[in-house]
């Protein structure tokens, strides 16, 4: 039980952390930049590619660092986690998100939470959204199986430079997307904007899931399973 326990504080804590760097480095780069986006935008990368790393690597070894239901989702379809533990993962993490950002608003003298205006609602952001998560996933998936301690630099660097490459600025993630309504600031995104984005990411998760366990059950699988 206190495995299962430690598990879930690390998930909770990891998210927490995540959000608290993605939206104070956020906060942070958008008071400096002076109205310059491109340099709000590099100073937000940069701090939450650096948080990644130092997050899984510390805690990778606790609960396999998701911080992100996509992952958790992707995961126990392909067989890597069981189901049991599905639903209390996603919570952890969403509660995590969520006070995350309220610590990132008050950390920055703002209200706790001050719902996000930024509106995130046209295809061309969905299918970013799309592309993001498989990216993600991906990334993950094959640095398990062919470079396992790589994974914190892999994810660090693939988040990173998605912020850059993919119009949405990957959020990848549903827990990142809920918390981040949270805060009307540079990282923000409007509540009416999260089911698609929502539904998108999980989708994609479900579906890379699907793929690897009918089309690579004796390679990747098997690999992810035994790890």
């Amino acid at each position: 039980m206190s495995g299962k326990v430690n598990n879930l504080l690390a998930e909770f804590f990891g998210t927490f952390t995540l959000l608290a760097v993605v939206v104070g480095s956020g906060i942070m780069g958008q008071n400096l930049a002076e109205g310059n986006s491109a340099i709000a935008l590099l100073a937000n990368s940069l701090a939450t590619g650096a948080g990644l790393y130092v997050l899984i690597t510390v805690l990778g070894p606790i609960s396999g660092a998701h911080f992100n239901p996509a992952v958790t989702v992707c995961m126990t379809v392909v067989g890597r986690f069981p189901a049991k533990e599905l639903t209390p993962y996603i919570l952890a993490q969403c509660l995590g998100g969520a006070l995350g950002v309220v610590a990132a608003n008050l950390m920055f003298e703002l209200p706790a939470v001050n719902f996000s205006t930024t509106l995130r609602d046209t295809p061309n952001l969905w299918l970013s959204e799309g592309i993001a998560t498989a990216g993600l996933l991906g990334t993950i998936l094959l640095a398990v199986r062919h470079r396992p301690e790589a994974v914190a630099t892999s994810v660090a660097m693939y988040i990173t430079a998605a912020y850059w490459f993919t119009s949405s600025t990957s959020f990848a993630n549903p827990a990142v997307t809920l918390a981040r309504t949270l805060s009307d600031t540079f990282a923000g995104i409007a509540p009416s904007c999260v089911v698609v984005f929502v539904v998108v990411q999980l989708l994609v998760a479900f579906s890379i899931g699907l793929l690897v366990k009918r089309h690579d059950s004796a390679g990747l699988r098997e690999t992810l399973v035994n790890s």
